[in-house]
């Protein structure tokens, strides 16, 4: 990169592990091309430690997605490497009299009346999902909290929700029958046995987080995938105040393609996936789509589902060596870098 270019802007959608490799992907691309990297992440987690803390805290963002990003997106230095394990510690339960999550030299004496253990509210919660509760109720700024966490992992980029509480997603679910139940909550549709018919969000009008569409408006590339579809990557286009900044943006959109299917999408072919893009935002145009061609088997109707969005289709083995369907970060971010090094 010359003296005056300015580094690639960088705005990456998503939640959960699908999110966290695709940043770990943009990480990669360092020693090749400079990246200001925004990580935007969908608000409707309400499962696990998730859940429990919207319920019993009435937590303003479910911190969980949001956790995941700022440790992919952490600082290769030791130091912050442990601070982002730490904040990836889920505590285990400890329902056994003789159970304790710490080895012996570091346990501490016991009480001869033993808590009751059947109330170990810590149990399931993860360490940065209480930090960024703790950060958030102090602060009184989601973003705030974001943004000193991230200092905290040392994150090589900014981790923003796509909007300003938290949301509810709900989808209209067909079993085998052609028979249509409306599943309420991420947790629910994610797992959910049919073929989803629609996905909604509720509220259906939240407020977009003001610096996401800030950052989607100054961006070069904006970048969906992989992920769970339904529940992490398409409701970003349900939130109007974003989708509008995701139309008009003169950035390039690049699409990650799914390495297979997963429950929420049981039936739904590579090509379909991008069909559900356009029905859900049919002003969304794309650049690149960015496939496993031993995933995506026969390229053509993927080939053909993107060129209907403006769209080529790149191949590119991004998978992980042992067979399973999980993107290699280190391999995606080498496919990602002429992709993104084409805008210069």
């Amino acid at each position: 990169m010359t003296a005056s270019a300015r580094p690639i802007r960088v705005v990456a959608f998503g939640g959960g592990h699908g999110l966290g490799a695709s940043l770990r992907a943009l990480r990669h691309t360092a020693a090749d091309l400079e990246l200001d990297i925004t990580a935007i992440v969908t608000v409707g987690d309400d499962g696990g430690s998730s859940g429990r803390l919207r319920v019993e805290r009435d937590a303003l963002l479910p911190p969980g997605d949001l956790r995941q990003a700022l440790a992919a997106l952490a600082d290769e230095d030791p130091t912050t490497q442990l601070t982002a394990k730490v904040m990836q510690h889920r505590f285990v339960a400890m329902s056994e009299p003789g159970v304790s999550p710490l080895p012996p030299v570091v346990r501490g004496p016991r009480l001869e009346r033993r808590a009751d253990r059947s109330k170990d509210t810590l149990a399931g919660h993860t360490v940065g999902n209480l930090v960024l509760l703790g950060l958030m109720e102090m602060l009184g700024d989601p973003v705030l909290a974001l943004d000193h966490a991230a200092a905290m992992v040392g994150a090589r980029g900014r981790v923003l929700p796509m909007a300003l509480h938290a949301v509810g997603i709900e989808a209209d679910v067909a079993d085998a029958t052609g028979r249509t139940t409306t599943i309420r909550g991420q947790h629910s549709v994610a797992v959910a046995d049919g073929r989803v018919e629609a996905v909604r969000l509720e509220p259906s009008d939240p407020p977009a987080c003001p610096q996401a569409v800030e950052a989607v408006r100054a961006a070069d590339w904006l970048i969906f995938g992989p992920g769970s579809w339904y529940t992490s990557v398409l409701p970003h286009l349900l939130v109007p105040g974003l989708a509008r900044a995701i139309v008009d943006s003169p950035a390039r959109r690049l699409v990650t393609l799914n390495l297979g299917a997963d429950k929420e999408t049981q039936g739904l072919s590579a090509a379909g996936h991008l069909g559900t893009l356009h029905r859900y935002l049919p002003e969304l145009r794309v650049d690149t789509v960015l496939a496993d061609e031993k995933w995506t088997g026969e390229p053509e109707p993927v080939r053909a589902a993107a060129l209907r969005m403006g769209a080529d289709l790149v191949l590119a083995p991004v998978a992980v060596a042992d067979g399973s369907p999980r993107h290699d970060p280190e391999a995606l971010g080498v496919a990602l870098v002429p992709v993104l090094g084409a805008a210069r």
